[in-house]
């Protein structure tokens, strides 16, 4: 597609034996990161004579004509304050006041991304009334059709104000500049749903998080069910009675998974299995922290993780990493700095991968304010998750 040359820039990955003689993967960070900086995209203003600068992060990502396409989440006119979490024990960040929106970018390097004719998708009851409090997390996935799916999150509730808020949200396209709205899912609250390429024996799975897991479950309607969503109440029904059934992957057993995981990335084809993205939130060692220069430990914080599914059956898993692949490690990932303002502290939120030349590019959300690149050769991933991660049969 695009030049080669762009790819002695990307670095490989590398494996590393921790002190404990366990042995991790760890993704390489861009030189040049961030990649896509919300001040650059025109998302500022002045709030009491002073320049105020909004956010742009957790974009899906793919190939269109020859040219990545990015959809991050961007917003701006917000409060950014601090609050107990009761449930957590600790003080948080959070946004107040805000709608999401969904941009449109493009690139021909990987790296340098603009607008692409200024296409938006609102979530502010704009262009219909299924939910009025934005559009969030945006995943591509190219279809064997040929069209491409865009499935979110949209809000019915103001951000970080009501339970019951989160809506599967899906557009579909062709070109990235005529994008059409098939509808909400009704029936569900959930974050993070991926539907898989192509079908598996005839299935159409699809990933979706009832806090705290992963699940994954089939779509009785197959691909019908994505383009006419509220037409199949019953069977969008079914996959909530059905999710202990369909339980893969639990949160609470591993450290840094301890509070809640949730899908990332599209699934990526390999010849050994689904290669699987994967967000968790939870603490993070000061074992692990000191490979990636972090002093101390991580008292809660997103990163990103990996598993590998069967080809032929993909409710069952072949590997699954004890160990993050990458942790928040950079200014606009921990606390910010005066170059690297952030929002929201120790967030690494992968969203958008591309598979080019062997190499595992993975577009990821930092401290919920810009947009990151991380690296690796998809073949040693693979091999990684193939001899230190397997999972025992009986688990």
């Amino acid at each position: 597609m695009v030049k080669k040359d762009y790819f002695k820039f990307f670095e490989d990955g590398e494996t590393i034996k921790l002190s404990s003689e366990e042995t991790i993967f760890k993704l390489s960070s861009f030189k040049e990161n961030p990649i896509v900086k919300p001040k650059e995209l025109g998302l500022t203003w002045i709030e009491n004579g002073e320049e105020k600068v909004g956010a742009v992060f957790n974009g899906g990502a793919e190939i269109y004509m020859n040219k990545v396409v990015l959809a991050p989440r961007c917003h701006k006119n917000y409060v950014r304050e601090k609050f107990f979490d009761e449930k957590l024990g600790i003080e948080r960040y959070r946004m107040d006041n805000y709608i999401s929106e969904i941009w449109i970018l493009q690139s021909e390097d990987f790296i340098s991304f603009q607008r692409l004719d200024n296409v938006v998708i609102k979530g502010d009851g704009s262009e219909h009334q299924d939910f009025t409090y934005g559009i969030e997390d945006i995943r591509i996935v190219r279809f064997y059709t040929g069209e491409y799916f865009l499935v979110g999150c949209g809000k019915t509730k103001p951000p970080f104000k009501g339970n019951n808020a989160d809506r599967i949200a899906i557009y579909t396209t062709k070109d990235f500049k005529t994008i059409e709205y098939r509808g909400m899912v009704r029936e569900i609250d959930t974050k993070n749903t991926v539907p898989f390429p192509e079908l598996i024996d005839g299935k159409l799975f699809m990933f979706f998080r009832f806090h705290p897991n992963i699940h994954l479950d089939y779509l009785r309607a197959g691909v019908d069910q994505l383009l006419n969503p509220t037409k199949y109440s019953d069977y969008w029904k079914e996959v909530l009675r059905n999710k202990e059934k369909n339980l893969l992957f639990k949160a609470g057993t591993l450290r840094h998974e301890r509070e809640k995981i949730g899908a990332g990335t599209q699934p990526i084809k390999t010849k050994e299995g689904w290669l699987i993205i994967y967000h968790a939130v939870g603490e993070i060692s000061e074992e692990l922290c000191s490979v990636y220069s972090v002093k101390g430990k991580i008292v809660r914080g997103y990163s990103v993780c990996a598993a590998l599914l069967d080809l032929n059956d993909p409710t069952k898993i072949i590997a699954r990493t004890r160990n993050p692949i990458y942790i928040p490690s950079h200014p606009w990932e921990l606390e910010g700095d005066s170059k690297y303002p952030i929002d929201i502290p120790y967030v690494v939120f992968p969203v958008g991968a591309i598979v080019q030349n062997d190499m595992l590019l993975l577009y990821c959300g930092a401290g919920d304010k810009y947009e990151v690149l991380l690296t690796c050769k998809l073949n040693s991933l693979v091999d990684y998750l193939l001899k230190y991660c397997r999972v025992n049969k009986s688990q």
